[in-house]
């Protein structure tokens, strides 16, 4: 692993998938309490600034954090054309998956219990993987996600998922709600007052850092989030 020299907790990582090797940014603070897992959203990558300020209040509150580049370079080069890669869910999904069996034998990181956030696109593709994977999968956190994007893999989801939308992003909530309506684990849908899709409002992506850094520390310490509830209601933020 290299140094980046942002953070000293923090290094590049190869995840094997298939005949790619995958670069993600793995940072594990002493005595990680956890450990979160980035699906980065449509046109994206592991530097998106909104995921790694996430990641940041995640990696103070003691979690450790995986940003992980879906994509190869040529794929994303390709992409930037055709724009299609992005949404193929099932691919992007599988090398989360990747993902989650490389963290499960790091050394680092194989003893920590492991949640997803994922963000726009990124977010159906956390909700599958967790889905097919729900013995390693603990927790998930959407920000402006489509959760509706996971499809038949809804009813699987056993990890308890957090729902965070824009208050303003009126098509995505009505996307949320139809996904959470699918879904049997324990599912809460916050909707941020004042925020559109990207939270670039004052204060809007603070408080999902703090709801998400919130949900995964109260899930990532026990087989209980396993459990099964029925869908939880929509709130909205403070």
């Amino acid at each position: 692993m290299s140094d980046l020299g942002e953070d000293q907790n923090e290094r590049t990582i190869l995840v094997p998938a298939h005949r790619l090797n995958l670069e993600g940014t793995l940072g594990v603070p002493e005595r990680a309490r956890g450990m979160v897992l980035f699906a980065h959203g449509s046109g994206s990558s592991r530097f998106s600034p909104r995921n790694r300020a996430v990641a940041s209040v995640l990696r103070r509150a003691g979690l450790a954090t995986l940003l992980l580049d879906l994509l190869s370079p040529s794929e994303e080069e390709e992409d930037l054309v055709t724009r299609h890669l992005r949404f193929d869910i099932p691919l992007l999904a599988g090398r989360l998956v990747n993902a989650i069996e490389w963290l499960a034998v790091e050394p680092r990181t194989a003893d920590l219990a492991i949640g997803m956030f994922g963000a726009s696109t990124g977010g159906g593709a956390a909700l599958v993987a967790a889905a097919a994977r729900p013995q390693r999968v603990s927790a998930v956190v959407s920000r402006g996600g489509r959760p509706d994007l996971a499809g038949d893999a809804l009813p699987n989801v056993r990890a308890p998922t957090l729902l965070l939308v824009g208050e303003r992003d009126h098509l995505v909530i009505r996307l949320n709600e139809q996904a959470r309506s699918q879904m049997s684990a324990e599912v809460q849908l916050v909707i941020v007052p004042g925020a559109t899709h990207l939270f670039e409002e004052p204060g809007t992506l603070e408080e999902v850092s703090l709801r998400a850094r919130d949900w995964f520390l109260a899930h990532l310490h026990s087989s209980a989030a396993h459990s099964t509830h029925g869908p939880g209601g929509a709130t909205r933020g403070r």
